[in-house]
């Protein structure tokens, strides 16, 4: 499922529907406490000092935010001007910086400081590429010795099964599922395969520690459910199966946790 996009998807002019359609949704509130789980058990964010964190593509703040209020020191990077209008407000009562810049961008300004950070976290940004090879490296040379990346990606193997469980099978036959790029949609132009980003991941040097499905069942949930299937009991089982086989590998993200292995460990 190869992009076809000769250039990068932007969100400028969306941030309206990002935080009613991603944000303000059932689904998008459990994406973000799955995520937030998930990184307080495997990143050290409670146990020694402040960390410098680098949140790129970080939409209207929620991850920076959270990380900002829990005592470290947080840069917000994200190149759409409304996304950072409209985060203005919470970063500034968090007391998280804000930059205007890709992700590119960043990596060329920081080309003569490699590994600025403690932590850098990429949370679905790169299906929204066209090169998200390149961007993993670009992530990568961000990070500190004994530092910390945070990727999460839409999962291709995922988007196929969904087209297939509703019935979409001659758009899954014929491998027509990445978005076009146009328009308001917001189907990624680069839905990733997991084999092809750890294998980028390893490439740029990085050892992959943690692994999670983000929404492993809620997107593939009947429309009418019986009473008994309360929003309480399936953040129950997502947070209960998120790493386990065969479930988390057909969550509609997946969430890696990686560090850099030069220098002291940094061990949660």
């Amino acid at each position: 499922m190869k992009s076809r996009i000769d250039h990068d998807r932007t969100f400028e002019g969306l941030a309206e529907s990002f935080a009613r359609n991603i944000y303000g949704t059932p689904k998008g509130r459990l994406r973000l406490k799955i995520i937030r789980d998930r990184m307080l058990a495997e990143l050290p964010l409670d146990n020694g000092g402040p960390l410098t964190v680098l949140d790129v593509g970080g939409g209207l703040g929620q991850i920076a935010c959270w990380l900002a209020r829990k005592g470290h020191q947080v840069t917000l990077a994200e190149p759409a001007e409304d996304m950072l209008a409209a985060a203005a407000a919470r970063c500034d009562r968090a007391g998280v910086t804000r930059v205007k810049s890709s992700l590119q961008a960043l990596a060329q300004l920081t080309a003569n400081e490699q590994g600025q950070y403690d932590l850098v976290v990429c949370h679905a940004v790169l299906e929204w590429l066209q090169a998200p090879q390149q961007a993993v490296a670009d992530l990568a040379s961000l990070v500190k010795p004994g530092g910390w990346l945070s990727v999460m990606f839409f999962n291709a193997d995922a988007l196929m099964f969904t087209n297939i469980v509703r019935g979409n099978w001659q758009r899954a036959l014929g491998g027509q599922l990445a978005g076009k790029g146009r328009g308001r949609r917001l189907t990624p132009i680069s839905p990733l395969a997991l084999n092809d980003v750890e294998g980028w991941l390893q490439q740029a040097g990085l050892e992959t520690v943690g692994r999670s499905g983000v929404r492993v069942f809620n997107d593939y949930l009947r429309l009418k459910l019986p009473p008994e299937a309360t929003p309480e009991r399936l953040l129950q089982l997502e947070k209960r199966y998120c790493q386990q086989e065969p479930f988390w590998r057909l969550g509609r993200y997946l969430l890696l946790h990686c560090r850099q292995p030069q220098g002291p460990a940094c061990v949660p």
